[in-house]
């Protein structure tokens, strides 16, 4: 089959691989649709930690936003599952921890993540195997687009449930950023966007968000930082209001100072938000629901051959003004 698999950085290409097989307690899935990610621009150009980390090497196969129709199953899994169409957890722990056994295998310290870590291959792909133990079950009618945007909808969720509160700033109006106010604004807040770029301010406004390149005048009850800019954070800490919440969801190439007296003065709460996996099933119901709509934030879908292109910031031709490319791995 073909994937898309990178080399090394700043290297890739579109390879004949031999197809998954289905281990005991796995699943085959034929890939509809998977999104690229900044996650991913990260390996492509070897920035990302988990390399210097060891828990990531070359060659890799990308990919973990997607959905698909499973066409396999392994030794253990009921047979009933062979067509039904899914999406899955990225992150995959390995079931015997104290941190798993508490229902908290996203910080598993031997987990695997599709498409990232441990050499699990990713969804840049005809097909992909997982566990069945990370699969959700997508609603008929529910389209491609809208399968491969659970993952970071999932992210985007838990942000924002942890960000709840009257009236809401969100730092960075990238796909993240934008899904987390959706579904604040589901939830009934009042949501303001910052931005760098008067593009990405536009777009946000686009969507019905007051936004701008600098923020309104306060108070903030909570403050989401969606960038990957290092002084973000602290950012976040002087706008929050006295006793109100930060979340940090954006992840820097570098470290993010902030000054804990700050934090301590203010009687703060801080939160970070690793992953999808808590909130993967209500990211499901608020789309099939049609409380939130990702749909106007995928610019473009294109094939294999592209992929490599919009890793090194290409944008296709015919993009839209959305953040979010997506690739089909058969066109």
């Amino acid at each position: 089959m073909k994937a898309f698999v990178v080399t090394a950085p700043g290297a890739a290409e579109v390879a004949d691989v031999p197809e998954p097989v289905a281990a005991i307690g796995e699943v085959v899935v034929d890939v509809e649709c998977a999104g690229v990610c900044g996650t991913d621009a990260e390996f492509f150009t070897g920035e990302m930690q988990y390399l210097a980390d060891g828990h990531a090497r070359y060659p890799m196969r990308l990919g973990h936003e997607w959905c698909g129709t499973v066409s396999e199953t392994g030794l253990g899994v009921h047979p009933a599952w062979v067509g039904r169409r899914v999406t899955g957890d990225t992150m995959l722990g390995c079931g015997r921890c104290r941190r798993c056994r508490g229902g908290r295998q996203h910080v598993c310290a031997q987990r695997q993540e599709v498409g990232i870590r441990g050499g699990r291959a990713g969804a840049l792909a005809e097909r992909v195997a997982v566990p069945v133990r990370s699969l959700h079950e997508l609603p008929a009618g529910l389209e491609p687009a809208l399968g491969a945007l659970v993952e970071p909808g999932g992210n985007a969720c838990r942000a924002a449930r942890a960000a709840a509160g009257e009236r809401v700033l969100v730092l960075g109006p990238g796909t993240i950023g934008l899904l987390t106010a959706q579904f604040l604004r589901a939830a009934g807040c009042e949501v303001h966007l910052v931005g760098a770029t008067a593009r990405s301010v536009d777009f946000a406004r686009a969507l019905g968000f007051p936004a701008g390149t600098e923020p309104p005048e306060p108070p903030f009850d909570a403050v989401v930082d969606a960038t990957n800019d290092p002084g973000s954070p602290a950012r976040a800490l002087d706008l929050v209001e006295p006793a109100g919440r930060i979340v940090c969801i954006g992840l820097a190439g570098r470290p993010s100072p902030i000054d804990t007296r700050n934090a301590v003065l203010k009687d703060v709460t801080a939160v970070g938000v690793l992953s999808a996996s808590p909130g993967l099933s209500a990211t499901v119901e608020a789309y099939a629901a049609g409380d939130v709509d990702p749909r106007p934030l995928v610019a473009a879908t294109v094939g294999l051959d592209e992929v490599a292109a919009i890793l090194s910031g290409h944008r296709p031709s015919g993009a839209t003004a959305g953040p979010k490319i997506q690739v089909d791995p058969r066109a």
